[in-house]
């Protein structure tokens, strides 16, 4: 029984009585939870009326979609924190098949897609909808919004809006001509108030931005026309003994394919795309991290499919996960699957006890609501994200093409412009040839196919024979065929007394040096001495040379082997920044390759090295600002989660310590060592445990100040201001960490029994909870 556990003091049951009943479970929700669904279900009941009044479907279709979404796909979907209900992105889709077939037959189009979409999950294929450009589902979403905005626009002026965005857009002067002052004044009045709100000032606008800007914005409008008596369409909700149902599809055999295509396309994308979404809401959440995993995409896939099935049945909308509400549900603190089913249930209270206030709701506040989402599908983020991926064609052809055309005809459209834009870009290779000094320069700028082999054949041809060649390869790309010409000319070339470089142009920096002779074969982290047999034999140089052409020749093997497997990688780092969740306080010792022991990549540590990893503490006379800054930058700016102190075994400065204690304090080094004394004092006196490795005592007294020198380095590090106001806001953990070299073992600092032990961290131990579980974090009391 482990040691926390309570004691046991049930009597023990007789030999052959039955075993005693198992406790039923009890549906528990989370006060996080049950807040968040509050929240989100005043943000869904109006923007689901509204999505409703857009489509021209019953208004009890969007709370019936709204309920079903919660419920349904909340349960059963592999997003816990995606909110599924009516979404904008689906407006437009439903608008034209109520319009070509009727409410009913678009209901069982609904049904039809969701079995579709239960085939899609069950052939788990949910990842592959992921493969679509982002430009063609910005585009999409894009034309959808302006397709949303525009029949909207109709109501919010006190008419009624055509099928067709076009006959939408001629009838707008004649609708401006016979304006409804009525309609006007209260859609000019619902979108002053969502505008505002969000900007409200001081600690009382924080306050009150707590209530949804929708919710606040309708209901200001409803009171404000209830009270001045305006006569103008309010929302009108039928007896629901009189809802529509399902019925069988009628119509052309075509038409019903393409509708339930588009129905699937549309529901499955905006999901997948969302639970990716959520998934990053969750990482980036501030505080500690709930035990919500990552999104089960094809799982998702089934829970919406079972959503629209259930839906349409019922006489609902079409279902798909919705951005707005499941935001709001992660930034409210939602950390289980219980808010989502929760909203949904308030949704079924609401649609049968809140009728009489419902219809209080303008209509015209409605549709200014859904024509301001409209207008926010259309994403000045997304369009510059397209325009520095130098893919506008693909945008603009996706959302005109679903504007003009619709919401299938666009799509295809725009995956047929980005497929002939990367044809285009893998076909169009420029190669020039100059001579300068000399020397024949053959550029080649973009990617290397056989498409480009003539033309890299012709102008390698003007290289006369026995004369220097630099070939500048910048690209990303060269396929076999290119290769085999430009080797085969390399090869004839240098036979016929000629020299030929393969060169790179990265960064507008070029590198260039002749191939080796042998192939290398090393494995990873070879150290460099270990490569003599990997280069062409060169004659003997100075040490100091020798040392810079080893520099020289590990540069160049990155920029041959490594920097073309990286530099997509690094070129995102580049435009986004650093955004380390780790500080990474080691030696400098040149054996600790800190990316080796911690199997980490560019952008994942925040790394600091300095002699004997110490932390000078706060206030100290000969104190080094150089370690306090860096520590204050990676908590306070970058804001990372960890701090970890790394010994390891076999430390010069330990050794030091404990040969000579400081040395010549007269000296940089003597000073710096000063703060070790500590540690050293750690394992002489009566300063709390001393700490040793799982299993065995330590080697010898320097392993043991090694160890001693972590767990002191820890204890400076919680006296430094900025990492003790971030512990005790909970957003900081601390670590220690101890590596033996000789036995290439790490070990990870943990508590046990009241002594602190270092223990190894196996192979088979996996990330995250199990590795922490194991190893803990030390509290203000062990340091």
């Amino acid at each position: 029984m482990p040691a926390c556990a309570p004691p046991h003091t049930q009597q023990p049951h007789p030999p052959h009585s039955p075993a005693p009943a198992p406790a039923p479970r009890r549906f528990r929700v989370a006060g996080a939870d049950l807040s968040a669904a509050v929240a989100v279900f005043l943000i869904a009941l109006p923007l689901s009326l509204g999505i409703a009044l857009a489509t021209g479907a019953p208004l009890q279709a969007g709370l019936v979609a709204a309920a079903v979404g919660g419920i349904v796909a909340g349960r059963l979907g592999g997003c816990p924190l995606q909110v599924s209900g009516p979404a904008a992105g689906l407006t437009v889709v439903t608008a034209d098949l109520i319009h070509r077939y009727g409410w009913r037959v678009t209901c069982g189009i609904t049904v039809l897609a969701g079995l579709a979409q239960l085939g899609l999950g069950c052939l788990r294929v949910a990842r592959g909808a992921l493969a679509v450009s982002p430009a063609v589902v910005h585009g999409m979403l894009a034309g959808i919004g302006l397709t949303i905005a525009v029949a909207q626009l109709h109501i919010v002026l006190g008419g009624s809006p055509d099928s067709s965005v076009l006959a939408n857009l001629r009838q707008l002067p004649a609708q401006l001509v016979r304006l409804d002052p009525a309609a006007v004044s209260m859609s000019t009045l619902t979108l002053a108030l969502l505008m505002a709100w969000p900007r409200l000032p001081g600690r009382a606008g924080r306050l009150l931005r707590r209530v949804p800007a929708a919710l606040v914005a309708v209901t200001g409008a409803s009171l404000t026309a209830a009270f001045a008596g305006l006569t103008l369409p309010r929302v009108e909700l039928p007896s629901w003994h009189s809802h529509a149902l399902a019925g069988l599809p009628e119509g052309p055999a075509l038409g019903i394919a393409a509708a339930v295509l588009t129905t699937t396309l549309v529901c499955s994308v905006q999901s997948l795309l969302g639970a990716v979404a959520v998934d990053k809401l969750v990482a980036a959440r501030p505080g500690p991290q709930s035990h919500v995993g990552r999104s089960d995409l094809d799982r998702e896939l089934l829970g919406q499919g079972a959503a629209n099935i259930v839906s349409g049945a019922l006489g609902g909308l079409p279902i798909a996960g919705v951005a707005v509400r499941s935001t709001a549900n992660v930034k409210s603190g939602a950390v289980s699957r219980n808010s989502t089913m929760l909203h949904g249930v308030l949704v079924v209270v609401a649609a049968l006890l809140m009728v009489p206030v419902l219809e209080e709701i303008p209509l015209a506040s409605l549709a200014a609501l859904v024509m301001a989402v409209g207008i926010q599908m259309v994403s000045l983020h997304h369009i510059r994200t397209v325009t520095r991926h130098r893919e506008v064609p693909v945008y603009a052809a996706t959302t005109l093409g679903v504007v003009a055309l619709g919401v299938l005809q666009g799509v295809l459209l725009g995956i047929a412009v980005a497929v002939a834009l990367a044809l285009h870009r893998l076909a169009r290779t420029r190669i020039t040839h100059e001579e300068k000094e000399g020397v024949h320069h053959v550029q080649i700028r973009g990617q290397l196919t056989f498409l480009a082999v003539p033309r890299l054949s012709r102008t390698l041809h003007l290289v006369p024979q026995g004369a220097h060649a630099v070939v500048e390869l910048d690209g990303s790309f060269m396929d076999h065929a290119a290769y085999e010409s430009l080797q085969d000319w390399r090869s004839s070339h240098s036979a016929r007394g000629g020299t030929a470089d393969l060169a790179g142009r990265r960064g507008g920096i070029r590198t260039a040096e002749r191939a080796p002779a042998t192939e290398c074969r090393c494995r990873p982290w070879t150290p460099w001495r270990n490569h003599q047999s990997c280069f062409a034999a060169a004659p003997a140089a100075a040490a100091g040379q020798e040392a810079g052409r080893e520099l020289a020749r590990g540069i160049s093997s990155f920029q041959r082997n490594t920097a073309p497997l990286v530099r997509e990688e690094l070129a995102r780092l580049a435009r986004e920044g650093q955004r380390p969740s780790q500080l990474f306080l080691t030696c400098a010792d040149s054996r600790l390759v800190t990316s080796m022991i911690t199997a980490s990549g560019p952008g994942d540590l925040f790394v600091v090295r300095n002699v004997g990893n110490l932390v000078p503490p706060p206030g100290e006379k000969h104190g080094d600002d150089s370690v306090a800054a860096a520590i204050e930058y990676a908590v306070e700016v970058l804001g990372v989660r960890s701090i970890t102190v790394c010994g390891h075994s076999g430390c010069g400065a330990m050794q030091a310590l404990l040969t000579s204690g400081t040395g010549r304090s007269d000296s940089s080094l003597g000073r710096w060592l000063r703060h070790g004394l500590p540690s050293l004092a750690r394992t002489a006196g009566d300063l709390g445990d001393r700490p040793r490795l799982a299993g065995r005592a330590p080697a010898d007294a320097v392993e043991r100040l090694c160890l001693a020198n972590v767990v002191q380095q820890l204890a400076h590090l919680r006296a430094h201001a900025t990492v003790a106001r971030a512990l005790a806001r909970g957003e900081l953990e601390l670590h220690g960490m101890y590596f033996h070299v000789g036995e290439a073992q790490a070990y990870l600092l943990a508590r046990t029994d009241g002594a602190t032990v270092f223990e190894d961290v196996p192979e088979g131990v996996g990330g995250g909870e199990e590795a922490h579980g194991r190893s803990g974090t030390i509290s203000p009391g062990q340091v």
